[in-house]
């Protein structure tokens, strides 16, 4: 029997599990509930369990043989603080929180292959399965690693996955170097002077300031980024004021930007500071920048990702396999663990389904089997008995 109809035999089970995680999503660091269930299953199956790692994440090991490689695998376990608009019957029951990524269909993925590994054994050496916690806000995996994961759990080589809709269900796409793109946040809280509207000389208008701030963030990628180098820098929040007649007396922007390269990402910075500062001095007003959150990009080690490339070319035909992919602007910090130890993110297509972070989007239940199996082969060939 081949590994894909093995693993098929527990399909009905993984896809109940994967549709119950659906329904009961948490968010970063709440994930209890998603942990105990994950605990659970793989402490059934006979994996070594430790849970609360990162806080809410759970890590499995499991040996055979008398190999002394290792590997890990990661999948990432929380959901979105959004409303879903599915409709099905494994729909959200935590209103305000939905499974919009997909990190539950990752989940049910990894524990299906958990559960073959555990049965069969044709490995010879160490797995270690990681499922993560606040994927979504950028903060599980450094937490992990902080807490000494690869000092506890070391490894040879780390993996991950991540669906894409509107890529053809169960073709798997690989890239060698650079993938998915560093993401960083930023405030900028513009300080100006209020005054009455009619009387807009007697102010410093923060909203002024902030407008052509804005419009020279934009000026970034468009006259200081070489064209053929991809970067983006966002403007997804400006607040100010409280009445059309008040001019106020303070404004806040929210950036987010993506480079692809450490050089980029720190050019990125260097040019909002100076923006928002060279804009808020032009009108008067003064601002003040914070760095808020961030995550390096996603770089992949090109030997490890040839390995997995090959594991599913072998299993998949050539017809299944995305080579050499193109860049993407989503952003993941499984970079943090590809930082510590050489890794490959692969991705998986999810069909025609709607975008990722959308109200209406569902993970597809048919791609599991054969994302499992991956994961499964992956092992048997890197630790061959």
């Amino acid at each position: 029997m081949s590994v894909i109809e093995s693993v098929r035999q527990h399909a009905d089970e993984m896809i109940a599990i994967r549709r119950d995680l659906h329904s009961h999503p948490e968010t970063a660091f709440e994930e209890h509930r998603t942990i105990d269930l994950i605990a659970r299953r793989l402490s059934e199956w006979s994996w070594k369990v430790k849970s609360g790692t990162g806080a809410t994440g759970v890590v499995g090991t499991l040996s055979a043989g008398h190999g002394r490689r290792s590997i890990m695998i990661r999948a990432d376990i929380d959901a979105l603080p959004m409303q879903e608009d599915v409709g099905l019957a494994w729909a959200s029951r935590n209103r305000g929180r939905m499974h919009a990524c997909g990190h539950d269909g990752h989940t049910a993925i990894l524990l299906a292959a958990a559960r073959h590994l555990a049965e069969t054994k044709e490995f010879s050496g160490t797995v270690h399965v990681v499922f993560q916690p606040a994927e979504e806000i950028v903060a599980g995996a450094k937490r992990m690693v902080d807490e000494g994961l690869f000092k506890e759990f070391p490894a040879d080589h780390v993996y991950g996955l991540h669906n894409i809709p509107g890529m053809a269900a169960g073709s798997f796409g690989f890239r060698e170097g650079p993938f998915w793109a560093a993401f960083d946040t930023y405030e900028i809280d513009v300080e100006g002077f209020g005054s009455h509207a009619s009387q807009p000389h007697r102010s410093k208008d923060p909203i002024v300031a902030g407008a052509s701030m804005v419009m020279a963030l934009q000026s970034i990628v468009s006259r200081n980024v070489d064209p053929v180098e991809p970067a983006v820098v966002t403007v997804g929040v400006f607040q100010a004021g409280t009445a059309a007649n008040v001019i106020a007396q303070r404004a806040q922007l929210r950036i987010s930007t993506r480079a692809f390269t450490e050089e980029m990402r720190a050019f990125l910075r260097q040019r909002i500071f100076e923006i928002a500062d060279l804009q808020a001095r032009t009108f008067g007003a003064d601002a003040s920048v914070l760095h808020s959150s961030g995550v390096a990009p996603v770089i992949n080690d090109a030997a490890t990702t040839r390995k997995v490339e090959q594991v599913a070319r072998n299993l998949f035909g050539d017809e299944r396999i995305l080579q050499n992919v193109p860049l993407m602007s989503y952003s993941d910090d499984f970079s943090v663990f590809s930082q510590n130890c050489p890794g490959c993110y692969v991705v998986v297509g999810n069909g025609d389904s709607k975008p990722l972070h959308n109200p209406g989007y569902d993970f597809n239940d048919e791609i599991l089997v054969d994302a499992a199996s991956m994961w499964v082969s992956l092992v048997e060939s890197n630790l061959m008995a």
